[in-house]
């Protein structure tokens, strides 16, 4: 889920490579001998050239040098460092939670009527009769933007004249609602719809705010990789976390729409930056197995977590300050973090602050009580390292070719429609019969056993099927809530709630999917620019919303449509489980329609002995 959810950024690591002659333990492979000789040759100052032929030799044997799991493997996958530095991330997860789905409440537009004021003249008969009544979704209900010119029904008060009876109703002329709105409290005692009038002729305000919440996402996840990378995972996490909590309370003091809309675009780039930087930091400290569970499991849970007590909190308080009030708290809380969560070891190498990445690792051995090398990083080897560069990419690379352009495009809608199914049947949920926060709690939950279910999936089976799968049965579902008799309101909202299940279920798998298709040089601007498509369709998700307000079944029949027409193309790509990541623009799979992507000879032989151990996406 995080918006969650804005989904978990693929998994980065593995780009700063280090070796130690030092540490390698005795072995009878001739790689390690080889060490082992060029170490005592240095040591004892015997012949330099003999032990610099003899690297030489090492380096060939071994392919590459060791790379960061490799030399911080003495730590352990699982210790006491792992869990702590696991569990706090995750739990910093959670006010993204509440941030990402709260404008369902702090936005919530209850039933309403024009106010009738108690200075006009009518009849108790004619101030009952002063609206107009609408079929809606089978039943009469009272128009919410329309009422009767008060001046002439107070002429037929006046003369006695009764409604329906001696006056026909339906040739009385209407007016708009020029005396303001009654709104009902029956759900929401205030929200920023009954704070400044936003229905009606203002009612495109509602989805608007919803919709510049989500530009904010895609601005924030737009810079926040590059603050992190520039100036440290940490220093950004609790940076942009203060900026999520510091402008939600802000947002309390709002005095107008234009005002709370204009802080809610800042609060969504802190959101997503906050999810982001959080996942790069845990994915970098953890190692492969851990990481795996923290990406997959740890933030998507959390998220849904926070999610979840979200109408548990709004439950209890109807007036949308006070919740914004109770939605900044858990944010402060995590200020004492600062102190348990450490930077990236990783990132500080790469910035060649190799005594602070060895202080880090010196106290996680100390936590987890094992014993620490004697060296970790050889100073000569990580210059040598760091002053590598790799080949420049341009987003052209990835329409070079025909086959690419067609991966990319159809990897673009896949990432774009999947996100609109999300957000819309998520925001959807005021439109839901039964109760709001029933309704919305279930939609949170709902979220947790399908990121189990992807990645159980995710484990076994072929990628392009069972993302196509879930999309389909999603979509399918959703679908079907047209043909559930209006009465059978309980199979409706189950129906809505399999659909979120699915696409919930695919969009989990995105990123595993989309890494596994582009080669290593482009992987991370083909995962950012996808990932940029999903907030486009985070962005319009909320006027998917808005359709509900014409017709209730309509938001359904366009979100179910769209998510079956993108399950079915999912089965145009080409398919990436069980073979090796490709490297090179050239070694990417052809789209195979229906047959299923095979090894060829080339992938099983870079599989058996692979270049890449991980890879930065």
């Amino acid at each position: 889920m995080a918006l969650g959810p804005p989904r978990a950024p693929p998994v980065p690591g593995g780009e700063v490579r280090v070796r130690n002659l030092r540490s390698i333990p005795h072995s009878p492979c001739p790689a390690a001998r080889w060490a082992r000789s060029a170490r005592t040759a240095r040591e004892g100052g015997t012949d330099r050239e003999r032990a610099a032929t003899l690297a030489a030799r090492y380096r060939a044997a071994a392919g590459s040098m060791r790379d960061y799991e490799e030399v911080t493997a003495f730590l352990g996958e699982w210790g006491p460092f792992q869990r702590l530095v696991f569990f706090l991330l995750s739990a910093s997860i959670i006010p993204n939670g509440f941030n990402g789905m709260s404008v369902v409440f702090l936005a919530g537009s209850p039933e309403h009527r024009c106010r009738v004021p108690d200075a006009a003249n009518l009849s108790s008969a004619w101030r009952n009769h002063s609206i107009p009544l609408l079929l809606r979704d089978g039943r009469e209900v009272p128009d919410g933007c329309r009422r009767y010119r008060l001046a002439t029904i107070a002429n037929f008060s006046a003369l006695g004249l009764e409604p329906g009876r001696d006056v026909e109703l339906g040739q009385l002329e209407q007016e708009r609602c020029l005396d303001g709105w009654e709104f009902s409290q029956d759900v929401f005692q205030s929200t920023i719809v009954t704070e400044w009038n936003l229905v009606c002729e203002d009612d495109w305000k509602t989805p608007l705010t919803a919709s510049l919440f989500f530009v904010g996402v895609l601005f924030g996840s737009f810079v926040s990789g590059q603050l992190s990378d520039r100036f440290g995972r940490k220093s950004v996490l609790f940076a942009t976390m203060g900026v999520q909590t510091g402008f939600s309370f802000l947002q309390i003091f709002s005095i107008n729409w234009e005002m709370f809309t204009v802080l809610f675009v800042i609060v969504g780039m802190g959101q997503i930056s906050n999810y982001v930087v959080a996942f790069i930091l845990g994915a970098e400290i953890l190692g492969k197995s851990a990481r795996l569970i923290f990406s997959t499991l740890g933030v998507c849970t959390f998220f849904a977590i926070g999610y979840m007590l979200l109408p548990l909190l709004a439950y209890f308080i109807r007036d949308w300050r006070i919740l914004l009030l109770a939605l900044t708290v858990p944010g402060v809380l995590c200020v004492p973090l600062w102190w348990f969560i450490p930077e990236s070891p990783r990132w500080l190498i790469s910035q060649k602050r190799f005594r602070e990445a060895e202080d880090i690792i010196q106290k996680a051995a100390q936590m987890n009580n094992v014993t620490m090398p004697a060296v970790i990083f050889d100073p000569i080897e990580l210059q040598e390292l760091t002053s590598l560069k790799q080949p420049k990419v341009f987003i052209l690379d990835l329409f070079r070719t025909l086959n690419i352009a067609k991966i990319t495009i159809m990897s673009l809608l896949l990432w774009m429609l999947t996100s609109v199914g999300y957000f819309a049947l998520s925001l959807n949920v005021p439109n839901l019969h039964g109760d709001i926060y029933l309704n919305c709690f279930l939609s949170a939950l709902i979220e947790v056993p399908a990121y189990i279910m992807a990645w159980l999936l995710l484990r076994k089976l072929p990628r392009r099927y069972i993302i196509a799968g879930v999309l389909c049965f999603g979509g399918g579902v959703l679908l079907l809530i047209q043909l559930v008799p209006a009465d059978y309101n309980f199979l409706s909202i189950g129906l809505v709630m399999l659909g979120k299940f699915g696409v919930t279920s695919a969009f989990s798998m995105l990123y595993v999917f989309t890494a596994e298709l582009y080669p290593t040089l482009v992987r991370n601007m083909a995962v950012g620019i996808t990932s940029m498509a999903s907030r486009v369709g985070s962005i319009i998700a909320p006027y998917f919303v808005y359709l509900g307000g014409y017709n209730r079944l309509l938001p359904y029949i366009v979100m179910g449509s769209l998510t079956v027409l993108i399950g079915i193309v999912t089965l145009f790509f080409p398919e990436s489980f069980g073979v090796a990541l490709p490297e090179t623009l050239e070694e990417m799979q052809k789209v195979k329609g229906f047959r299923s992507g095979k090894k060829s000879k080339d992938s099983k032989e870079r599989e058996e002995s692979p270049k890449v151990l991980i890879t930065a996406f």
